[in-house]
């Protein structure tokens, strides 16, 4: 028996000011993800690490746009975002569970933030060098 097929889109559009991803599916489900709450959960490793318990908090996303939205094959779209962000695919699935769990999603989101102790709108902390492992004297 093969694995149940992702709900495809029907219609995708970007409301800048507005900042959120209004995305459509078959089975007649609309969604209007907000650009932060996309950026914040970005599949990306650079968010979600290699494995449990690496996972970057994002803050100071509030205002992030999508500069672009590039199409991945016949399963998602890779969207830029205005601070940067580019490595994260979206898979129609995963943008489907983004619109369907918004709620639980942001409750999360500010559980995190409490427990470490920081503000949503506070500027994420500047990335560690990263070291080429050679030394020189």
């Amino acid at each position: 028996m093969s694995p149940p097929r992702a709900p495809q889109p029907t219609s995708i559009t970007v409301h800048q000011a507005s900042r959120v991803l209004e995305v459509g599916f078959e089975d007649g489900a609309r969604f209007r993800i907000p650009f932060e709450l996309m950026r914040v959960y970005s599949p990306s490793a650079e968010v979600q690490g290699h494995g449990p318990g690496q996972e970057t908090l994002q803050t100071g996303k509030r205002g992030v746009l999508v500069e672009a939205l590039e199409p991945v094959g016949h399963y998602g779209v890779r969207p830029t975002f205005s601070d940067g962000h580019d490595s994260g695919i979206y898979t129609w699935d995963y943008l489907y569970r983004l619109g369907a769990d918004e709620a639980a999603l942001w409750t999360r989101y500010e559980e995190q933030l409490a427990a470490a102790g920081v503000d949503r709108d506070a500027p994420m902390p500047p990335k560690p060098a990263r070291s080429c492992g050679s030394h020189h004297s």
